[in-house]
């Protein structure tokens, strides 16, 4: 395939079509895969839990509330890891972390 005709905005678009197609296809093969995965493991009489080794997974809770914006109740901070930039900008015009502390 020569490319040289075309434009970097040409190649850009072809580059994010293509990103998109290989993405949808691995998607796929990966969905095939577990299937095929799945009935080889019923064959044998384990479910796919029972080879991988545990329970699936679960979705782990957000931490509890403990700073939030008074003017924007949207934005919140746990305290936990790094500081938001709407905690920073609080920080760095003067005012103090403790106004923000949520009862």
């Amino acid at each position: 395939m020569d490319l040289s005709n075309y434009t970097t905005e040409q190649l850009n678009q072809l580059k994010k079509d293509i990103d998109k197609e290989i993405n949808g296809r691995r998607k796929e093969d990966a969905k095939k895969a577990q299937q095929e995965l799945k009935q080889v493991a019923e064959r044998y009489g384990f479910s796919l839990t029972d080879l991988m080794g545990g329970q699936p997974s679960r979705p782990r809770a957000k931490g509890k509330v403990r700073f939030q914006h008074p003017a924007d109740a949207s934005k919140t901070w746990s305290g936990r890891g790094r500081k938001p930039g709407w905690v920073k900008e609080w920080e760095g015009s003067g005012r103090s972390l403790d106004e923000l502390r949520v009862d």
